[in-house]
């Protein structure tokens, strides 16, 4: 791990000059990470996406009435604000590591956060939020410290990239898989599938489960090219860096998951029937005032005061 990086360099917010860009901010919005095609139609055996990404996998094993909500009726699924500090972030991030290697610096950092920050601050998700001014200071400092958090983990001069923003397509324990890997790097021992993390990093308990998405991203790397990955890195900027060999072991527990998971959907397709699991998540579920499950669970926690004062089904149910 990589220290040294003094705090000097913190611009003063607000910090970012508006510059021309091109960039669409929103990572929720590019099919080939987030979003699962399905084809029109009723509910049938037809009706399963082409493709399954870690996303929706995750979204599904938490909710499958959530999944249909969001990828057969299409409702919105706006992302909040720390989605879009992630989005940011990642972008930026991934601008630097495109570099050569000598330029990829704190400095120039700061210059590619500038060049991006004009279309993030103009786009729709982020108007959508209505930030007031000091809200604003705010996000734009969240975003910063994730950026700069990258640092502390590694000095990115010294990683040999070898691609950013990879797209994956590859069939994995029998499941049309999708996903988008950060960042591939050569290492002294083979290929490292590297994934950025701008939230909190999760308990002891629970990194098995966050590691299962890029050992899926092994997965369908070696799938596609026969190249089996040696390491699998998750960044959780400005925190802590989680590695794991991969193993056997490892992927096995990854694509049967995912496999588990594909299983379940195909029966939930075929029947139209899918559940719903109430609990702390659907204080965050857009869908809650549709759902009286949801409702109920939002309800009940609040009464008893289980349920955080800026869950947004809070203002949604208006309770």
């Amino acid at each position: 791990m990589w220290q040294g990086v003094a705090t000097t360099w913190w611009p003063t917010v607000p910090f970012w000059t508006p510059t021309p860009s091109t960039y669409e901010p929103n990572r929720n919005e590019r099919p080939s990470r987030d979003m699962t095609d399905l084809p029109d139609g009723t509910l049938s055996a037809a009706s399963l996406p082409r493709f399954f990404s870690p996303s929706a996998a995750s979204t599904y094993d938490k909710c499958p009435r959530r999944w249909k909500h969001r990828y057969i009726d299409k409702l919105p699924d706006p992302p909040g604000e720390a989605a879009l500090v992630g989005t940011f972030s990642h972008r930026v991030l991934e601008l630097l590591c495109g570099e050569e290697p000598s330029l990829r610096t704190i400095d120039r950092a700061r210059k590619l956060a500038r060049d991006v920050w004009p279309s993030i601050s103009t786009h729709r998700d982020y108007r959508a939020l209505d930030l007031e001014p000091e809200a604003e200071r705010e996000f734009r400092w969240k975003s910063w410290r994730a950026i700069e958090g990258l640092w502390g983990l590694e000095d990115p001069a010294l990683v040999d990239v070898r691609a950013t923003e990879q797209r994956l397509t590859a069939e994995v324990a029998g499941v049309p898989f999708r996903g988008i890997v950060d960042r591939m790097d050569n290492s002294d021992t083979g290929l490292a599938i590297t994934d950025y993390k701008s939230g909190k990093a999760p308990r002891p308990n629970r990194r098995s489960e966050a590691l299962s998405q890029v050992f899926l991203y092994a997965a369908a790397v070696e799938a596609d090219t026969g190249e089996r990955p040696v390491q699998v890195r998750l960044l959780y900027l400005g925190q802590e860096a989680i590695e794991e060999t991969v193993t056997d072991e490892g992927l096995d527990e990854a694509t049967g998951g995912l496999a588990s998971s594909w299983a379940s959907l195909e029966t939930d397709c075929s029947s139209g029937r899918f559940e719903v699991r109430p609990g702390p998540l659907c204080g965050w579920c857009p869908y809650v005032d549709t759902c009286q499950e949801g409702r109920s669970e939002v309800v009940r926690r609040v009464e008893a005061g289980r349920m955080r004062q800026d869950a947004p089904a809070r203002a949604a149910l208006d309770i």
